[in-house]
Order: C-alpha cells, then structure tokens, then sequence
C-alpha cells in the first residue's frame, strides 16, 4: 500500500532546502550581484553563500537517494492533461537545476580559487567574474530555477485552494 505522505526525511529536506535554496537565490541576486568585488564585505557574502550552495547540494543528494529508496505516494492528478504531464518533469527538472547551479558554482570557484580566497584569505578577488563560462551557466540557471520555484509553489497552491484535495499535507509535518 502507498503512503499518503511523503517519508519524513523527505518532508524535512524539502522544507530545509526550500529555505536554503530561497536564501541562496536572494544572496547571489541581491548582495552578490549587487556588492562590487572590490568591497571587504563581499568575502563573506561570498562564503555563505559557498557554504549555502555546498549544503544545498550534499542535502540534495541525499533527498534524492531518500527519494529512490523510500515509497512515496500516488500522484495527484489535476485533470489537466499538460498540466498532468508536466509535473513530473518538473520536479525532476528542479532536481536538476540544483546540480547545475551547484556544478557551475563549484567551476567558478575552481577556476578563480575561491576557496583559497574566502576560506584561508589567501589571495584577491578577480575584478569580475562576469566572463567565465560557469558563471553565465550559474546567473542563467539561477533565474530558471527562480521561475520553476515559483510555478511550483503556484501549483501547490493551486492544488491545495482550488482543487482542494490537500496535497500540501503529503509535504507537510501535522495531521
């Protein structure tokens, strides 16, 4: 028999990587972006938001290893056939997001020597980052896994206040 939840390992990683990934977003596109390499308090934007990206990426590989190993419940229908189509696609699609982003954030930092930087302070920032190949991958990713965040949380909601057939309590933690 399936469940009518999610395993709870599950539900907690989301919710965590959800306020991870949130966080994560807001940094790069709000103080990242915005704050010139030149400036001292860049360095510490930058490893938080390294330590977010790296911890973003170990928790979602073990999500997915969870994900694979752990029964989960049927899936609910909406009745709209592109719509039913294109769920699945799209959870396995922010699943994917987050490598890429994660990928291309470790690039960067390979070829700049980020780590080394921020983490021993040991050496300077590169006065842009702006033309190395992983860091347009990295800003263009970032926006699409923006927009797939919101189109997820637009249809969970969807689900949950015209549908009405509670799919938020298949992710959430009360009875």
């Amino acid at each position: 028999m399936q469940p009518s939840r999610y395993h709870l390992a599950l539900r907690s990683l989301h919710w965590v990587c959800a306020v991870l990934l949130i966080i994560g977003l807001v940094m790069g596109t709000f103080v990242l972006d915005k704050t010139p390499n030149s400036s001292p308090e860049k360095i510490n934007a930058l490893r938080g938001h390294m330590i977010f990206g790296v911890l973003i990426l170990v928790l979602t590989v073990i999500r997915l290893i969870v994900r694979l190993r752990s029964t989960h419940p049927k899936p609910v229908f909406t009745g709209i056939a592109l719509a039913d189509r294109f769920a699945p696609l799209m959870h396995w699609g922010l699943y994917t997001l987050i490598f890429v982003i994660a990928v291309s954030g470790i690039g960067i930092a390979a070829l700049t020597g980020l780590p080394e930087i921020v983490f021993a302070g040991d050496g300077i920032l590169p006065t842009d980052f702006k033309d190395l190949p992983p860091r347009a991958v990295h800003g263009v990713v970032a926006k699409l896994l923006m927009l797939a965040i919101a189109l997820h949380v637009i249809a969970a909601l969807f689900h949950q206040f015209v549908r009405k057939d509670r799919l938020l309590s298949r992710m959430g933690f009360g009875k």
